[in-house]
């Protein structure tokens, strides 16, 4: 059995990240999706283990300190911040199982797999078509108060800079087209059919 591949998207936050990796997900039906750990609370209509696997802080922190997470971080998106991260248990089974796998993380995350797994990575990082687009979709989301807003306009100088380590950067300015491109890389790294439109 081949070994897998991981397909590593990331972005500045309001880039279109989720949407691309949702329409890949439908049009590649063997390709499966890293769910995150999350310590955030559960929103309406999110499932464990589908959408996230919801754990408290003492679990999340017993999980970093114990090296079981591949990568992790910590975002200012509440009172405290919330922490994120991807279980290795899963990125290694996916790779040992011949599966590709789908990852839709931070920046800093991205690179940290791609420190750990090498060529089984293909990083492709994903950038707003300009910032004030990336704050519109931002406002628009309404998912954010200000100050969680301000914090992720914050990143995006260091998210851009950090996307220039990747293997791929792809801007999202029409939907169908980034998503086009992104279809083009997963073809030459995998061995994946794609469902016809």
């Amino acid at each position: 059995m081949s070994r897998g591949k991981l397909i590593v998207l990331a972005a500045p936050s309001g880039s279109g990240k989720t949407t691309i990796a949702k329409k890949i997900l439908q049009r590649y039906p063997a390709m499966t999706f890293s769910i995150s750990v999350t310590t955030r609370p559960q929103r309406s209509g999110e499932m464990h283990g589908k959408d996230y696997f919801f754990l408290s802080v003492a679990e999340f922190e017993k999980k970093i300190n114990s090296g079981e997470l591949v990568e992790w971080e910590r975002y200012p998106d509440a009172q405290h911040g919330n922490y994120y991260g991807t279980l290795k248990s899963e990125v290694d089974r996916a790779l040992n199982a011949g599966t590709v796998m789908l990852f839709d993380v931070d920046v800093k995350g991205a690179l940290s797999i791609k420190k750990i797994y090498g060529n089984d990575a293909v990083l492709i990082f994903i950038k707003p078509p300009n910032l004030e687009e990336l704050r519109q979709r931002l406002l628009n989301r309404k998912t954010e108060d200000e100050e969680a807003l301000r914090s992720r306009l914050n990143r995006v100088p260091m998210e851009m800079e950090m996307g220039k380590s990747f293997d791929f950067q792809i801007i999202n300015d029409k939907l169908e087209t980034a998503i086009a491109e992104i279809e083009d890389i997963i073809t030459k790294h995998t061995n994946l059919e794609i469902i016809p439109k």
